[in-house]
């Protein structure tokens, strides 16, 4: 199937069985079959196949080249193959379709964007992939933060000229040329349980420690500079007559500066190594961690060739900051030139809503596929 033969009832039906198994990063067992299904495209077309392994809590990846020997890449395209989605999910809701719209768990988050970047690679001239080293790398956590699989990422994009991210293009069919930071700490408040009418005094309120972290730290959110600070969960206490001496919250940071991020995480540690009330023992664990990153020199040059390549066929490219991460996150921040959204449009992630937009489906592949030749073509 190449893109001037396009037939999207044969794409649908690649699609499908992506779609339709139960992929959430928890469920390695289908993490490691989508990632058998990828590996099995690939191989039929001639590409090597590295398969990694990052233990038994999440799914292998994939390392997927046409240049086994190569020491750099010209192009490293990135996708996850797991989805947010619990074990059981498929049961319940599958794969469907009507004239406009795809449906089902990860159809845009983003199976339709490792199918895309599949197809591309396999319908791009014989002369083009003689002359560039591309390296497609997919990973089994992006969900939840790429802890295990950041550091292999990061490696790959280092020895790459240029990354290209097949994430879901925005709703309006914008591209991403920047993502917020994140960082999010689960936080324990341990203070001294009293009976609270016979000797309060003897007390040491987890809550009200945590109360004064709201206070505190609530004081860093900067709307004008997009820093800004949410206790999303809160747990704690037994009943009203006893002073309780345990609390739980879970603090999610956004920003874009990650200067500004730095002077928070010192500013937390700070806290938990000096308490407001005296004898309480928290306990701080920063359970995810993506660096922001914005546009440097050379990916405002992969933004204009990406502009021209879309000129080239009458698809006006447009561009947006996201506030939520993705891989993107690890190779921008590196500087090496990344740019996100290159797969078909979609919406409604991470919930029973997520769709694809079809007749977006065939012009982002002849986009994709048009950025990777002009690549061979143009330095950036």
């Amino acid at each position: 199937m190449s893109t001037q033969t396009f037939s999207l009832d044969a794409y649908l039906e690649e699609l499908k069985p992506l779609i339709n198994i139960d992929c959430g990063t928890n469920t390695p067992s289908g993490v490691s079959a989508i990632a058998d299904m990828m590996t099995g495209k690939y191989e039929a077309i001639g590409w090597h196949v590295a398969r990694h392994s990052f233990g038994e809590a999440v799914g292998p990846g994939l390392q997927v080249t046409n240049k086994p020997d190569a020491e750099e890449y010209d192009i490293m395209l990135v996708g996850h193959m797991d989805t947010v989605f619990p074990e059981g999910t498929v049961s319940e809701w599958s794969f469907s379709r009507d004239t406009e719209k795809a449906y089902g768990p990860g159809v845009a988050d983003m199976k339709s964007g490792l199918l895309n970047a599949f197809l591309t690679l396999k319908n791009l001239p014989a002369d083009v992939l003689d002359r560039l080293s591309i390296c497609v790398c997919m990973n089994p956590d992006e969900e939840t933060g790429s802890t295990y699989s950041a550091e292999w990422i990061k490696s790959v994009a280092l020895k790459s000229r240029c990354v290209l991210v097949a994430e879901a293009a925005r709703v309006d069919g914008s591209l991403v040329k920047a993502r917020k930071g994140s960082g999010v700490y689960e936080i324990e408040f341990h203070g001294k349980a009293a009976h609270a009418g016979n000797e309060p005094q003897k007390g040491i309120s987890a809550i009200t420690e945590f109360a004064q972290w709201v206070n505190r730290l609530n004081q860093e959110t900067n709307f004008e500079t997009g820093t800004t600070l949410n206790f999303g969960t809160i747990e704690g206490g037994t009943t009203s007559n006893v002073v309780p001496e345990f609390a739980k919250t879970v603090l999610d940071i956004r920003f874009w500066n990650n200067e500004d991020y730095d002077d928070i995480e010192k500013l937390i540690g700070e806290m938990a190594e000096a308490p407001f009330l005296e004898g309480m023992n928290i306990k701080l664990n920063r359970i995810a961690h993506k660096p922001a990153f914005t546009p440097n020199e050379k990916s405002e040059k992969l933004m204009a060739l990406i502009e021209e390549s879309g000129q080239q066929m009458d698809l006006p490219v447009t561009w947006t900051a996201a506030g939520g991460g993705s891989d993107a996150n690890y190779t921008g921040a590196l500087g090496v030139p990344t740019v996100d959204g290159l797969g078909p449009i979609g919406a409604g992630m991470h919930s029973r809503n997520e769709f694809l937009q079809l007749d977006s489906i065939e012009p982002r592949l002849q986009l994709l596929r048009n950025v990777v030749i002009n690549l061979a073509e143009k330095a950036i």
